[in-house]
């Protein structure tokens, strides 16, 4: 696990404090001259003085947090015109009153101090702080300091500097370039009173009251008002994520969609937290103008055409809301036109997280299939393998795993002796024509690349004569990378490995099937966690086995969830050569839960129309 540098060897009792956030850092002592909050924060992202106790360092209170992580923000107004320190700093009060109010000057006395928010093993960087504080008023009503604007002119378009490789890759002990980095430009004003203007909602306020702007507006846009992830050079510098201060017991959150308008913006003191970096905390804060984004509907597919989609639902048992389940149907036949084949992901079983060794789903399918049906869709037939109980990640207890859903009508599946949650399927040859040993069966489940995680589903499907080989998969979550704004630069993506051999593993038995029959019509679909241009995908791709029917779309189109207001791509259709090439099929990305805050699902569904 990559760690904070330090120049120092801590002691144990200093580990357990790493542990908690708490980064140790070595610093002179605080010498007897008067110290103010631009000495604290420093021209790098650690204070000189970390460890070190201050006394009577001056300012005025921009803003106070009574919930969460509690205090408040002071900001110097004799800043020492040095671009790179910062002349904020939060005081971190814990469980001791909050005395103090916006316009306060104050005395505040106390010990710097380096908190990585999530730990020091989440990679992120460390905000620092003041704590176990004295405070002392000395007046009141006193007018805040001007804000700083960030806006598209002053927040640079180069994202972050190359971390020192002395350093495991670190960021920490470089020296900011506030108009050079955007990453910089944030850390220069961290705990001070900034502004953002009207900004472009560009992810939807969440179930925590937190919703992501961008300050860019021009900055890889897309035609429904979101900002596309499209390389990992490209991560968006203009996104800032709003809270506010104010309880929404007080003051209730604005509810945005992605396009909509923070008209009036917001200011705040700009923090650091470990669920989205650098955090606009505001403390004026405008109104969200709706801009009228709608759910898209895909078109359906013509007697010829074979549609194939994919949904993850999102943990999906009996013990949700007909609501749920009634949503998640109508959008099956209202928003993706009733597709032939449906490869769901995140099925769990029959009571959901209960951890009673349960694994079966049949009353989850059930239910979703007559919702679908009182929808006026059809009526679904499904496909499946149980798990073995708790060995395929997800929530415990609650045993998810991908399903087919099939159209009897339009298409019929090839029963072979179906397969069980360690039986591995193969590739056998049935005449001239490839076929699979069990269908439905799993993809090579004993493979350590699939350990806690989902296992391939693979089946066998004809239409018009035709057969079609569809695998369905959920590879292993993105859970334990760093984000964007790490202190390593670039970020430590460590999950990709696992994914990267479940993807090696997938293409293999793709490979299989193609050497039996080389114009075999091949689907490999479903939650691949990962982007269109990431390792993960050209490891899918190797020896042309199949193709990303994502980059049949313009770059501006390629998402299928938002993430930290990136429109990003989790979910994915990879054809074998013998469905065709771009000219062949037609593939849609169904907007209609990840950029909305009132969703069914966070992810979109995903649709491929092809003639086999």
């Amino acid at each position: 696990m990559p760690r904070i540098p330090r120049s120092t060897v801590v002691s144990a009792a200093t580990a357990t404090a790493l542990a908690a956030g708490l980064l140790a850092v070595s610093s002179p002592a605080a010498s007897a001259d008067e110290v103010r909050v631009h000495d604290i924060q420093g021209t790098t992202r650690l204070s000189p003085l970390a460890g070190q106790r201050v006394t009577d360092v001056r300012g005025i209170v921009t803003g106070v947090r009574g919930h969460g992580s509690k205090g408040f923000w002071i900001q110097d107004t004799e800043a020492d015109g040095d671009p790179a320190t910062s002349e904020g700093v939060f005081v971190y009060t814990g469980s001791a009153a909050l005395t103090v109010k916006p316009g306060d000057a104050v005395r505040v006395s106390g010990t710097v101090g380096e908190y990585v928010p999530g730990g020091t093993k989440s990679g992120n960087q460390s905000l620092t702080q003041i704590t176990g504080p004295t405070v002392t008023v000395e007046s009141s009503g006193n007018a805040l300091p001007a804000p700083v604007r960030v806006d598209a002119k002053s927040v640079p378009a180069r994202y972050a500097p190359a971390g020192d490789p002395a350093q495991d890759g670190s960021v920490n002990g470089l020296p900011l370039k506030p108009r050079t980095y955007a990453l910089d430009l944030y850390e220069s004003l961290e705990g001070m009173n900034v502004r953002v203007g009207s900004s472009r909602v560009v992810g939807a306020t969440d179930a925590y009251h937190e919703l992501w702007v961008t300050v860019k507006p021009r900055e890889n846009r897309n035609r429904r008002g979101g900002t596309v992830y499209g390389s990992y050079d490209a991560q968006n510098g203009g996104r800032l994520q709003i809270q506010q201060l104010a309880p929404v017991s007080e003051r209730p959150f604005p509810k945005a969609n992605v396009g909509d308008v923070l008209k009036g913006g917001a200011e705040g003191p700009l923090d650091f937290n470990q669920f989205g970096g650098y955090t606009l905390v505001a403390r004026e804060l405008g109104e969200v103008r709706d801009k009228g984004l709608v759910r898209e509907k895909t078109r359906r597919q013509t007697k010829r055409e074979l549609a194939v989609a994919t949904y993850n639902v999102e943990n999906l048992d009996p013990t949700d809301p007909q609501e749920k389940f009634d949503a998640l149907a109508g959008a099956v036949v209202t928003n993706l036109a009733s597709p032939d084949i449906l490869a769901l992901e995140e099925i769990q079983d029959d009571n959901g997280a209960k951890n009673d060794g349960t694994v079966s789903a049949g009353a989850t399918l059930q239910k979703f299939t007559d919702a679908i049906v009182a929808a006026g869709g059809p009526r679904y037939a499904w496909r499946t393998i149980d798990p073995v109980n708790n060995k395929d990640g997800g929530e415990p207890g609650g045993n998810i795993r991908q399903v087919f859903l099939f159209n009897p009508e339009r298409v019929s599946f090839t029963e072979r002796a179906g397969g069980d949650a360690t039986t591995a399927t193969e590739v056998v040859r049935s005449g001239k024509r490839a076929a699979l040993s069990h269908s439905p069966g799993r993809i090579d489940p004993q493979n350590a690349a699939w350990t806690n995680s989902r296992k391939p589903l693979a089946g066998e499907f004809v239409f018009r004569g035709r057969t079609v080989f569809v695998i369905a998969n959920h590879f292993g979550s993105k859970g334990g990378d760093e984000g964007l704004t790490s202190h390593h630069q670039p970020p430590v993506r460590s999950s990709e490995a696992q994914r990267l051999k479940q993807a090696q593993a997938v293409n293999g038995f793709v490979k299989d099937i193609r050497a039996v029959q080389r114009d075999a019509d091949v689907v490999v679909l479903g939650d691949i966690n990962d982007f269109e241009f990431s390792a993960t995908t050209k490891a899918l791709q190797d020896g042309g086995a199949l193709y990303p029917a994502v980059k049949s779309l313009p770059k501006s189109e390629r998402y299928s969830y938002v993430y930290q207001g990136n429109s990003q791509v989790l979910d994915q259709i990879l054809t074998s050569p013998g469905v065709g090439d771009e000219d062949d099929f037609s593939y849609d990305s169904v907007h209609i839960n990840a950029e909305f805050t009132d969703q069914n699902s966070d992810h979109d569904p995903q649709v491929l129309r092809f003639k086999p």
